[in-house]
């Protein structure tokens, strides 16, 4: 079991690392009011119970990482007030219940990465919750010029956030070093319901974005095509209809995007197994009363497109169709040529 001594060093250490053990029982609850914590970690391990509410007395708290454990508990809405927290990571637990933040006036304004997945949250996502997260909101630091995320200790020692891991872009993938320009928002595998926050279009600076295996209902908001660094969404498994926000060939760094398993219906733009009402090539189904691809959404750039692709088959056509009649007379042995013509012309009357 992690020992109580640990709560009560809290007043002098700045950093705790207890990630990828065997521990197990309850975090200690007695994390003093100087505690001094910038970065909290005991991921992967057997950790039981509840989140100690006193962690809400370790106001320089940056990183806090409780992942892949088996905690019990409601979402803690209490460590809002810790206006430095840059990372919060509690996935693959037992967190329940609605995320509120009725009672708490600061809420995650430095929170860079947030990582709720694989649990049994349920309800709506409050927008005020969305509406606070500042960091996000107002971050637009340029990838090329970011800085590793650093939180500098009581004795001079800078320590890097690294050797973290997140899910992004469909993988899981360790971070050997995290940088400031990551903005990550991931509540896949849990029970939140309604529709979508339109409000999630003004995190400018989110690089991703994982709802997936939940229970969202209602279109994609268009306001998604507002995420203008996005690398990866993914939306699936939810039960979301309507058609795909054309706004969303906007996301000039999306990578990844995931619409399968809902109820989309339309033409498509991207990922698209698993939902009945979406027709037009690649799919068998076709498009009845629907308007032209060519001219979808009065976007003159995707017409060039299809007809250059038209006049690209035909040209292909061309030069096929001339090679194969040069080679038969070339050849003068047309026979295998005419009896191919004449199984074709058989087929097709059949037909």
């Amino acid at each position: 079991m992690i020992p109580d001594c640990i709560g009560n060093m809290s007043y002098s250490l700045s950093h705790i690392d207890l990630e990828k053990n065997n521990f197990h029982g309850e975090i200690p609850e007695n994390f003093s009011k100087g505690c001094t914590l910038q970065s909290l970690r005991i991921n992967n391990n057997q950790v039981e119970g509840s989140l100690p509410r006193s962690l809400s007395n370790c106001k320089d708290l940056m990183l806090l990482d409780v992942g892949n454990n088996d905690l019990y508990d409601t979402f803690p809405n209490w460590l809002g007030n810790l206006d430095r927290l840059q990372v919060l990571n509690l996935s693959s637990n037992r967190f329940y219940g609605k995320v509120d933040s009725s009672d708490v006036t600061i809420f995650f304004t430095g929170l860079r990465v947030i990582d709720l997945s694989g649990n049994n949250f349920s309800g709506y996502i409050p927008t005020n919750i969305i509406e606070s997260l500042h960091a996000i909101r107002e971050g637009h630091e340029k990838k090329d010029e970011s800085l590793y995320m650093i939180f500098p200790s009581l004795d001079g020692v800078v320590w890097y956030a690294q050797g973290l891991s997140f899910t992004t872009k469909g993988l899981e993938r360790e971070f050997q070093y995290l940088l400031t320009s990551w903005k990550a928002i991931d509540f896949s595998s849990n029970q939140f319901c309604g529709e979508i926050p339109k409000t999630l279009g003004e995190l400018h600076s989110l690089i991703v974005l994982n709802l997936s295996h939940n229970c969202f209902t209602g279109p994609i908001p268009s306001s998604l095509g507002n995420l203008s660094e996005l690398e990866s969404l993914d939306l699936s498994s939810n039960e979301l209809y309507g058609r795909i926000p054309i706004e969303l060939i906007n996301l000039g760094f999306l990578e990844v995007l995931n619409l399968s398993h809902n109820d989309l219906k339309g033409f498509i733009h991207d990922s698209y197994v698993g939902n009945s009402g979406l027709c037009w090539f690649p799919l068998s189904r076709s498009c009845d009363n629907e308007v032209n691809p060519a001219r979808f959404d009065g976007d003159d750039d995707d017409g060039l497109n299809w007809k250059f692709s038209i006049l690209l088959g035909y040209g292909c056509g061309l030069v096929l169709g001339l090679s194969m009649g040069y080679i038969v007379f070339r050849t003068e042995k047309p026979w295998w040529f005419i009896r191919i013509y004449a199984r074709v012309q058989q087929k097709f009357a059949k037909w």
